[in-house]
């Protein structure tokens, strides 16, 4: 390697450390939701967002470089890593680092599963990159980035949701009563929110792409379309998602990977076929057919294998409530002919779907009242 490479070296050491100070931070973490101290752990969780975030906003006015950013990073990283050890230290105590062989062999053996389950969730995400610009073209495999960059954002609300209810699976693992009552409310937190972004995707999907400015027309309508089919995956998983995390929580993590394993081979077989023609369409498409294929396994999963059952009606309340949403939003883009600016539909939209919220029952109006302080305590009183 000779000298003009080092500056890239450098970068990928720096990123690397970054990662692995999150990872140690996130492993730190562990200790908070395994004491149940959720709004903690929450709030550490963002930490390194908030910070990175900060840094940048100080680092514009005097130019933002490649070199500054990843040096903003990785203090954020070690800033996050310093802050969740100093709050372990404080709740448990110093801890004196000691090596206990048996004990890191058990705990390296029942990790297993859950890292293979990673890495697999890994190359299953980015596969079809990789596999665009090979078979396709650089130009589709830019147009697919362009559409699922959203698709990620979008999908750390769950990323961020369902390791919360991972805990809580995991403190009630023979009690299917608890478990159900848990599924029934983590389903609801992490659908409702979903259903609406998705929607919007759906019937404004073009306003994601305001940035594209130097793209035609016909590249931000390649990359729309290309979004929303991504998004009926992200439609898919706010269903789904949650019964993965019940499902390897409660010792089942096995079964888990390969499903998840199945589906990259079935992605890699589809892309095959049909990216050298279709292009980044095809291979939203062919995500979506395996995310459809690994949550069909999720069921089958959770009914033999469980005691808990699929709750039915309450797919079903979820799934007409996003039918009434869509159908309302048609409706109002029919009736205005799409005069009515973005945001303005959005918050109309946002409102409509409160009340179809509370009238299919999927919230009840107690449950809303509770959130508000002082009919909060009347009620309890």
């Amino acid at each position: 390697m000779g000298r003009p490479d080092l500056p890239r070296r450098a970068v990928a050491e720096a990123l690397g450390t970054a990662l692995l100070l999150a990872q140690y931070a996130q492993f730190l973490r562990g200790t908070l939701q395994v004491r149940q101290q959720f709004k903690t752990d929450a709030v550490l969780s963002v930490v390194e967002k908030f910070v990175l975030l900060g840094a940048v906003l100080l680092i514009i006015p005097i130019g933002l470089t490649e070199w500054r950013y990843v040096g903003a990073r990785l203090g954020a990283a070690l800033l996050t890593a310093a802050l969740t050890y100093g709050l372990m230290t404080r709740l448990l105590g110093r801890v004196r680092p000691r090596w206990h062989g048996p004990t890191a062999g058990r705990a390296l053996r029942a990790s297993l599963p859950f890292a293979l389950m990673a890495l697999l969730y890994g190359v299953n995400e980015r596969i079809d990159m990789v596999m665009l610009e090979r078979l396709a073209s650089p130009t589709e495999a830019g147009y697919y980035a362009g559409a699922y960059r959203w698709v990620d954002a979008v999908m750390m609300y769950a990323w961020t949701v369902l390791p919360l209810f991972f805990a809580r699976f995991a403190s009630v693992p023979r009690d299917a009563v608890a478990q159900r009552q848990l599924l029934w409310f983590g389903q609801r937190v992490l659908t409702l929110p979903l259903l609406f972004v998705v929607a919007f995707v759906f019937f404004r999907g073009e306003n994601l792409f305001w940035q594209f400015r130097h793209s035609t027309p016909a590249e931000v309508a390649h990359m729309t379309l290309t979004a929303q089919i991504l998004f009926v995956n992200v439609l898919v998983h706010a269903f789904f998602a949650i019964y993965s995390t019940l499902l390897t929580s409660t010792g089942h993590e096995r079964a888990v990977s390969g499903l998840v394993a199945g589906s990259i081979v079935l992605n890699v077989g589809l892309n095959l076929v049909f990216l050298p023609r279709y292009g980044a369409l095809a291979a939203a498409v062919d995500t979506l057919v395996c995310a459809v294929a690994v949550s069909g396994g999720y069921l089958v999963l959770l009914g033999r294998r469980t005691a808990v059952g699929i709750p039915g009606r309450l797919l079903a309340r979820l799934l007409l409530a996003f039918g009434l949403l869509c159908g309302t939003w048609f409706l109002l883009q029919y009736g205005l002919n799409r005069q009515l600016s973005w945001w303005l539909e959005s918050g109309a939209m946002a409102a409509v779907f409160g009340l179809i919220v509370l009238g299919t029952g999927l919230v009840k109006r107690e449950e809303f009242e509770q959130l508000l302080p002082k009919r909060g305590k009347e009620i309890k009183n």
